[in-house]
């Protein structure tokens, strides 16, 4: 962690992208409909090998908030440290490129962060599907959400996420994780700073499932889990099972 300058009440929007352009055009449009307009956006383009760089440069010319940062492929966790980097906001939020803020998304969860006096808050959100039908029920934010309670179970949706980087400073990805779970392990090292975060239950975005994710593939997920508790959490091999099983109970709860 560090801490430098940072804007006050200035959102710091990180989005990743890896040949992008299905979905960007959509995410980034949920961006510019934000009612809360003090925002920066730093799209970090990971080596695509699409359009997804010129459908951001557009934008950005369009735009100065929007900004395009460019980068050999080294995975998510890498483009997103890039942002961070590279972020002047108090507060800072992870959006992916494919998956949608509704309108009062921002000014949401500023109000709610300041409201909590915390340093970390998220939301409920929706599931849509690669054409962005609604599907499953929403998922419900969980009212707070402590340490301990991330221990088994990943319960803040990163898209709904905001941190405030002016108390303790910035917080980067693990990217020996591989990009898979990463997410997780910095949400956990968030939350981590006071022992809670709050859960906004307002529905406030909306996640793309898609049929192609890695996360699809369960017995590699299930796997990667195991060894994200044993070896990240420093769990024993008992509570890693049990962990395990807690997490997939919760995702036939939120899946089924």
């Amino acid at each position: 962690m560090n801490k430098e300058e940072l804007t006050s009440g200035l959102v710091s929007i990180v989005m990743p992208c890896y040949n992008g352009e299905q979905f960007i055009d959509e995410t980034i449009k949920s961006v510019l409909n934000q009612t809360y307009q003090k925002w920066e956006l730093l799209v970090i383009d990971d080596g695509s090998r699409d359009s997804s760089a010129s459908i951001v440069q557009n934008y950005a010319k369009d735009d100065q908030r929007i900004r395009l940062i460019q980068q050999q492929n080294a995975g998510s966790a890498a483009a997103r440290n890039n942002g961070i980097r590279q972020s002047k906001g108090q507060y800072l939020a992870l959006l992916d490129s494919d998956d949608i803020w509704l309108p009062g998304f921002l000014d949401s969860q500023v109000r709610f962060i300041r409201q909590k006096g915390s340093i970390c808050v998220c939301s409920s959100y929706l599931r849509i599907d690669e054409q962005s039908n609604e599907i499953m029920r929403p998922v419900m934010a969980k009212a707070i959400i402590t340490s301990k309670d991330m221990q088994s179970v990943d319960y803040v949706g990163c898209l709904t996420g905001l941190y405030d980087q002016s108390k303790y400073g910035k917080i980067y990805l693990k990217e020996e994780l591989k990009s898979l779970l990463d997410d997780y392990a910095f949400w956990i090292d968030a939350i981590s700073l006071e022992g809670k975060a709050y859960g906004n239950p307002k529905i406030l975005a909306e996640y793309r499932v898609r049929k192609n994710s890695l996360t699809g593939n369960k017995k590699k997920l299930i796997k990667k889990h195991y060894h994200f508790y044993r070896n990240y959490l420093k769990q024993n091999a008992l509570r890693s099972s049990f962990s395990v099983l807690k997490w997939g109970i919760d995702g036939l709860i939120k899946y089924l």
